[in-house]
Parts: structure tokens; sequence; C-alpha cells
């Protein structure tokens, strides 16, 4: 067979002869009408088992030959395509091509925290709280579990011949942009603020979801959304970020290349804004230059959902829909989740705007993925499918939903009043608008939990007949209500009141239509505690009765009162099936928390400046890297029912050494953090920046000592002069400690260039 390289390269040349020569258009009937009878049977198989079958044979095409390598059979396939076929696979409901054995396949699938939208499914953490872990391995083995229920799911719904959307192995998970501003509703599906943590963790969860088999992958993941996208939502199909070289490779890009490098993520999902007057889903200098040219992704492009409308619709760079199919094609999104492209490239192609082999390319890259996944092997050569639908939704599943609930639990304040003894306590007072609800455990992009544990399901089964539960709502998330009174009154009857309040995702979220006091159609327009809620909770307070504060949030919450007059506040963030019962087991001592933020908490709404300002450095600066102000809490915040003690930092060469001890009187955890930041420059630089962290168990009294790698890429920064990333002779403090204001040792380092 002739070299792939080559044949890929003369796709356009070998289509237009077999239009023009009529023996060539006779043979490629006659093939055609052979590959009916070979896909007829393959097709059944697939229908059965949701994988194209065929034995090998000499009437077998090549595309099926399971001896050959999946890139010679990829283009094999694609070159059997005639135009109107080739076409209708862009699209994210790509129909079925019976005469090839080709299924219908839908690329749309979600998995931000949980397989999602497609029945019940195992509902973890929502991301940012997965992010307040600081647990790689957590990150990864979770992942695991993920992809096992996807691809059980997957392979059930083909047993049934469901080939909907949300049933196959492609999904549009994670989410990756920097949750620069906390007004963003969107932020909730991020790993938090810094490209460091963020790229750490992402990096795991594509491990875990696409599996380590030599030759198939378990599932595809996809990072998105590239790139420089974090809000306002509402003006998200026409916003143009015009953002600085420093910041786009400092700040937007490095979480990208982590997981697209290091992690070997195989897609890429453009985002709706224009990036420099390019649109973000059809922009060379994004989906060429860097991801390609630079980064060597070999995967494959798709377009959010709608954003290739944008292109002449909202963001009018071009004026048709035709034009727009072209430039996304031509530009580098092979993949559109939408219909621009399956009704407009035939007439583009017509036009003369686009040729049929930047067609095949595209397509090539997607069916390649497909060979990849195991679909057009039989099913015993593929590992994965062999997965039972046992493990969805199984126990082993729903422990490990609780045990990753608790590892994200975030103790923001505690005055010694936590843990609860619960058998001194007579009555509890369980209050607020989350304390029963099920929308604040599971956040966006969710699964059907089958047994959902709500906060105050939670608390009962943690007390059992130990003490009465007196529960009322008191108010709604942003609205009074007529069980204030109530609410009140149950708070005097009791000996301690928890407080369940904060957001949900109905509220905060991706471009809704809600608008009302500090919303606006998914996004904040205020920070703040709503004030329904920071009116109850005053109400409370001024029982004289001790009140704990659990909020349940996707973003920072500011409320002053509550920090100086509330005694113990435990962020819980969206926590999952098994939320409820995470956080009874911190209250009542059964579980000590360790999670730390990976936002900064501002003071107020004024602290932020524009929300449109993507300059990290504008004003008084965005994320704990440029705020200048002082922050309510800061990143890397996070209080245990113990103390740890920090000895013996040493730095030697590119390695930094740190003796960490448990002073306490209780086992727990710790999130040791390294920091990075220059004494003395003459380049503006970051205030401080996360370079290593590591989440670390220790009994009572014990001590470890921790050792982190810390390469001349922690030191660096991105030279637009040079176009590439540089270092300069300076001198840098190494940092080591609990949060990003809490640093406990420190040492200094004079760096030269070799």
């Amino acid at each position: 067979m002739q070299n792939l390289e080559w044949r890929m390269e003369n796709f356009e040349c070998r289509m237009k002869t077999r239009e023009e020569d009529p023996n060539s258009k006779a043979q490629v009937f006659k093939q055609g009408e052979k590959m009916r009878k070979v896909g007829a049977a393959a097709i059944m198989a697939l229908c059965a088992a949701g994988l194209a079958m065929a034995a090998p044979t000499e009437a077998t095409p090549a595309y099926l030959d399971t001896s050959l390598g999946f890139e010679e059979r990829a283009a094999d396939l694609v070159e059997r395509m005639t135009l109107q076929e080739k076409i209708s696979q862009l699209g994210n409901a790509s129909p079925v091509i019976e005469r090839l054995g080709i299924a219908p396949y839908d690329w749309w699938n979600e998995c931000l925290h949980g397989v999602a939208r497609a029945g019940v499914a195992t509902v973890f953490p929502q991301a940012i709280g997965l992010a307040a872990s600081f647990d790689r391995a957590m990150m990864h083995d979770m992942a695991i579990v993920i992809s096992d229920e996807a691809r059980a799911k997957h392979h059930e719904f083909a047993r049934n011949k469901d080939f909907g959307r949300y049933k196959g192995l492609t999904f549009w998970s994670p989410n990756i942009n920097i949750f620069r501003d906390p007004r963003w509703g969107r932020g909730q599906e991020t790993y938090g603020e810094d490209p460091y943590l963020t790229g750490q963790m992402g990096i795991q969860f594509v491990r875990g979801l696409q599996g380590d088999a030599p030759k198939y992958l378990k599932v595809i993941a996809t990072a998105k959304h590239f790139a420089v996208h974090s809000g306002p939502e509402p003006d998200r199909h026409s916003f143009n970020v015009v953002v600085g070289a420093r910041d786009l490779w400092e700040t937007y890009l490095p979480a990208f290349r982590d997981l697209i490098v290091e992690g070997k993520a195989y897609s890429v999902m453009g985002a709706y804004n224009r990036v420099d007057g390019e649109s973000a889903s059809a922009s060379w200098m994004l989906l060429q230059d860097i991801l390609r040219n630079q980064w060597k992704f070999d995967g494959y492009v798709v377009s959010d959902c709608g954003a290739i409308d944008d292109i002449f619709k909202n963001h009018k760079i071009v004026n048709s829909a035709q034009e727009a199919a072209a430039i996304g094609v031509r530009r580098g999104c092979d993949l559109e989740c939408g219909r621009v492209y399956q009704r407009s490239l035939l007439e583009a192609v017509q036009k003369g705007m686009i040729d049929e082999g930047e067609i095949d390319l595209a397509l090539y890259r997607l069916v390649l993925a497909r060979m990849k996944l195991g679909m057009f092997d039989p099913p015993a050569l593929v590992k994965y499918a062999q997965i039972p639908y046992s493990v969805n939704n199984c126990d082993k599943h729903n422990q490990m939903a609780l045990e990753v609930a608790q590892k994200t639990m975030t103790l923001l304040k505690n005055d010694g009043v936590l843990p609860l003894d619960k058998t001194k306590l007579r009555k509890i007072a369980v209050i607020g608008p989350n304390a029963d609800s099920v929308v604040a455990l599971r956040g966006n992009y969710f699964g059907e939990a089958s047994n959902p544990v709500t906060v105050l399901t939670g608390i009962r089964n943690a007390v059992g007949k130990d003490a009465e539960v007196l529960y009322a709502e008191g108010c709604g998330l942003v609205e009074k209500k007529d069980s204030f009174a109530q609410a009140v009154e149950y708070a005097k009857q009791a000996d301690a009141t928890l407080f369940v309040g904060g957001l949900d995702a109905e509220i905060e979220g991706e471009e809704m239509k809600t608008e009302m006091e500090g919303f606006y159609k998914g996004d904040r327009t205020k920070i703040e505690l709503p004030a329904a809620q920071s009116e109850l909770l005053k109400a409370l307070h001024a029982t004289g009765k001790p009140v704990i504060f659990v909020l349940l949030a996707g973003s920072a919450v500011a409320d002053v009162w509550a920090v100086e007059n509330i005694p113990a506040i435990l962020l819980a963030w969206y926590p999952g099936q098994r939320g409820g019962d995470a956080v009874a087991s911190v209250l009542f001592g059964g579980y000590n928390p360790a999670g730390r933020l990976p936002v900064t908490f501002y003071a107020s709404t004024d602290e932020l400046g524009d929300f449109k300002e993507y300059a990290m450095a504008a004003g008084k600066g965005k994320t704990y890297r440029y705020y200048t102000g002082k922050p309510l809490y800061p990143f890397g915040h996070g209080f245990s029912y113990t103390t740890f003690e920090y000895s013996q930092m040493a730095v030697e060469g590119s390695q930094v050494r740190v003796n960490v001890k448990n002073t306490g009187g209780r086992d727990g955890q710790e999130v040791v953090q390294v920091y990075v930041r220059t004494a003395e420059s003459d380049k503006p630089m970051p205030i401080r920046q996360l370079r290593g962290f590591e989440r670390v168990a220790l009994k009572a009294g014990q001590e470890k000592t921790l050792t982190f790698n810390l390469p001349y890429m922690g030191l660096r920064y991105y030279d637009p002069q040079l176009q590439d990333y540089t270092t300069q002779p300076a001198t840098y403090l190494i940092e080591v400690g609990a949060s990003s204001g809490d640093i406990r040792q420190a040492s200094s380092v004079a760096w030269k260039k070799p």
C-alpha cells in the first residue's frame, strides 16, 4: 500500500480525477455495490455491539482489517466515501453510512464530574470542589471510575440500538479555563484560578479517562474551551478578547499545553469568543500555529456548540454560512457541534471556497479517533468493551463519591466550635435554602444520582437518635420566605444551629435567562451573600446560640460580617451525591478536613474591577498572582482539626525539601504548597506563583520529609520579543507554606543563566 503521508496529501487530486474520469466513476460505483454487502453485515453487528465488525477475508476492505494500523485504515475509509458522505460526518450528529458499515454516532457527551445527561450515574463533586482537594491521585482514580461507567453505559446503549446524544465515548470534559473572576457563572466547571494547579489536576483527569491500553483509547477527553474564555456569559458569542502575549502564554495557555503535551488529551474544543479578531473555533494562531505546529497535537478539534454560526451571525467575520464553514475547516476545526458544516460545505466546495482535500484531512482525524476507540473492531479485541454494565452506580463507586466529597471539604474558619459532639446536643436546628436541596449537590453538567444525600439527610443520618433535628428553610437563595420566623424559633430551641446556604447551579452557570438581584444570565453581578440569606444568618446569630455556616457554592462568596461573627464556616462546594454525608462527617468529627481554596475569596465586589478586562495585572490585579489588596481568604487557604509545623527547608539545585510534622492531637492531612516569586527583577512579574503541592497524610505526632522538583520552568516568563519562554538573572524566593497567605519557610536563590 502506498505511503500514508503521500496518500493524505493527494486525496484532493484523486477525488478530482474520479469526478473527471467516467471509468473511475464506474469503478467507484462497483466498489460501492460490493461494499453494500459487506456493510449490511457489519451494520447488523454494530447495532448489536456498538462496533463495526467483519472477519478479515480476501474481500474485507482495508479499513476493517485489524492487522493494519489505524492510520492506514482510517485513510482507506475516507477514500471510499463520496463528498456528500464525508461532509455528513463532520457534524456532532453523524448519520449512518450503511454501505460502509458506519453506524450513526453523536460526538456530544459530557463527564465533568461523572457521566452526565445519560441517566443514572455516580455523581462526584463539581470540578471546582475537586480542585479544592489538591489531590492528584484522587483525580486519577475518580476519572478511572467515570470512564468505567462511560464505557459500560455506551455499550449498553449500543446493545439497545440507542446511538443518540450523550451515548458515545467522546467526552467534552474537562473545562480548564482559568477562573479569573468569581462573577463568571461557569467558573464552577473549572479547576480554579491558578494555571499550574489547573494543569496538574487536568492531566490526571485526562489520563484516568483515556486509559492506559497500548492500542485503544478508553474514552476521549476534550480540553476546553481553547482559549482565553472566562465570561461574561451574555457576551460570549460576540466578544473579542485582546490580551497581551505574556498574559496569553503565562495565564491562559499553560494548562492547555499541560493537558495536550503531558496528558495527551486527544481532543480540544474551541471557544465562542474571538481572540485578536479571530474566532477561537477558527483561529489560525490557536489551532494551527500553537496547537499543531508548536505543541504537535495530533488529535481532532471540535467547535463549541453554535460557534461556527457565530462566525458569520455574531462576530461577522464573514458574510455567509458557506464562508464560515470553509474558514472553520481550513483553520483547523475538524468537527462542528452544529449543522453549518453539514448544510453548507458542499456549496462551499462548489464555489471554490475550500478544496475537498481539506475536508478529507478533517474527516481523517475524526475517523482515526473512532478507530482508536475500537468502533470498527470486534469487541473481543477491545478490553474496555468488556466492562460490565453492573459497574455503573455500584456500591464501590458510591463509596468513592463519599471519599472524594470528604476530600473537597474546605474549613474556612473555626473558633473551636467544630467538631460538634453529638452526644452533648439535645436539639440541632438545620436552617437554610441549601439544607435539603438536591440541586445544590450536583452543580451543572450532572448525571442523575440514584440516592442523593442532602445536607439535612446527612445530618440526620449522623446523629440518629442522639439528637432531635429541627428543620426550616427560612429563606430562598435570593428571596425571603414565610418560614423565616419558624427558622429563628428553631434556632432559639436548639443547642446549635447549622445554616446551610450559598448558591446553586440554577442561579450561577452557563448562559441562562436568569435576571435577579446579584445575578444576570448565568453570571453574578455581586459576589456578596444574597441579602435574604445574610438577614437570616444575622437573625440566627442574634439568638445567642452557636451558629455554623455551611456554604455550598461554585465560586467565591463574600460576607465580611459572617467572617467576623460566625464561629465556624465550612465550604462544601457542590459536593455530589454523597455531599450530605461528607458534610456531616466533618461537622461531627468523623473526618478531618483538608480542602484548600483553588480561588481567592475577595472581601467585596468592589475589589474585582472590570469583568471584561482579561489583563491580569490591570487595576488591583486578578487572582492571587496579581491581586494587591487584602483577600477575605487567600488562595490555598483551609484549616484542619489538627496543626502542622514546617521545618528544615532546603533548596539544592532543582529540588526543594521540607519537613512537615503533625503537632496536634488528631490524625490529619496537610496540603503543602510551594510558591516562587522574584525578590528583585527588572521585569514585571506575578506576586507569587504556585509551582508545587502535595497532600500528605500524617498521624498525630508523625513527621515526614517532602521533596519537590522545581526545574527552571518554575522561574520562567514569556518574552514577547523572543516569542518564547525564558528566565532572567535574578534573586528568587522559594516559599513553602499552608497557603499563598501563610508561608512557613522560605529560601532565596540567585539564578544565573547557564
